[in-house]
């Protein structure tokens, strides 16, 4: 068993931008980010709100409301996917536990646009370098209603390892939610982190933006 009697627990998110080369995630803000992500929810893609508690939002004043509550919480820790200096998408932190290492990625939306793109899977790079790299977790997590198989692909696709299935686990949106749980450990982020990197790297991509290689493949 490791030795974690010198382990000082992990860090809690802060305002600090997460910066890449494809997306800047920042710290969500309902006056910045409302119109863009009104456009990003209204761009094609009917199944957005499948699996979420909210939305989808009728109008920006709507979706502005709902953004104003999330601006102000602490836990969940709200982002903006900012791409080309607009709104893509949303994600968060959540359920952070400082003295234990552990912390969550959810509330994830992405407008189509940003759907299944380089700088989706940068996205969630940025999030896990920075929870191992800078807020020192042990644990990094991923839950998402059983049934959403577009979810459960893509923490699998992410190097989540699926851990089971709590049956009967929330009610949303008036039906049952089994919900499926993956994780991520720090032994395994230094091969998890340089699959992401191969694979995020321009020269993995051809003339037409097709990968060379999965990103399973390079991790492996």
């Amino acid at each position: 068993m490791t030795d974690l009697s010198s382990y000082a627990g992990a860090r809690l998110p802060d305002d600090a931008p997460l910066l890449g080369r494809l997306v800047e995630l920042r710290r969500l803000d309902p006056v910045a980010h409302a119109d863009d992500l009104f456009a990003a929810q209204s761009a094609g893609d009917p199944r957005l709100w499948s699996y979420l508690p909210y939305g989808p939002f009728a109008d920006v004043s709507a979706l502005s409301a709902h953004l104003r509550a999330q601006a102000v919480a602490e836990d969940p820790w709200f982002y903006a996917v900012v791409v080309d200096g607009a709104a893509a998408g949303v994600v968060s932190f959540l359920r952070g536990d400082a003295a234990n290492g552990v912390i969550e990625i959810g509330h994830i939306w992405f407008g189509a646009a940003l759907q299944r793109t380089p700088a989706a899977t940068e996205t969630v790079y940025l999030l896990a370098r920075h929870a191992f790299d800078v807020l020192g977790v042990r644990r990094l997590e991923w839950k998402c209603d059983a049934a959403n198989v577009r979810s459960r692909a893509a923490a699998e696709r992410f190097g989540f390892t699926y851990e089971g299935t709590f049956r009967q686990h929330l009610i949303v949106k008036g039906r049952n939610r089994d919900t499926a749980w993956f994780s991520i450990v720090d032994g395994e982020w230094s091969r998890v982190r340089a699959g992401f990197e191969a694979w995020l790297d321009p020269a993995n991509f051809d003339a037409s933006g097709a990968q060379r290689a999965s990103l399973a493949a390079l991790r492996a």
